[in-house]
């Protein structure tokens, strides 16, 4: 199996059940989110947490080709600037966070971005 194939496998259903998590309860996520984005603690320990998973991402799999397996890269990527955010950045995280958090429409377009990611990884890792 192919490393690709592998962190698709390993991605992809976690992706896909956060996405649905939150179609299927957005006012929920909304408020876990305030809750989240008021404590720096559980900011800064999620930076610590997902850092390391992007840059694990990244050492095993920094493949920029034109087909689906740069999307798992970018993947990486996102996770290690998004993890150097928390843990050097909070406070800009936080009002960009609430922000977004304040437009109605916001869960549901997460939502969507998170399924058909969690989709496209669960394709190319078990139905390919």
């Amino acid at each position: 199996m192919s490393n690709s194939i592998f962190i698709a496998r390993l991605i992809g259903p976690v992706v896909l059940a956060v996405g649905i998590a939150v179609f299927a309860n957005p006012r929920g996520f909304r408020d876990m989110s305030e809750e989240f984005f008021a404590s720096r603690a559980l900011m800064f320990l999620s930076g610590l947490l997902i850092m390391p998973a992007g840059l694990a991402i990244v050492l095993s799999h920094n493949v920029w080709t034109a087909d689906w397996r740069a999307l798992i890269t970018l993947f990486g990527w996102l996770n290690v600037i998004g993890g150097a955010l928390r843990l050097f950045a909070p406070s800009y995280l936080i009002q960009t966070a609430h922000a977004m958090l304040r437009r109605p429409q916001f869960p549901m377009i997460a939502a969507a971005i998170w399924v058909a990611l969690g989709l496209v990884f669960c394709l190319f890792g078990y139905l390919r």
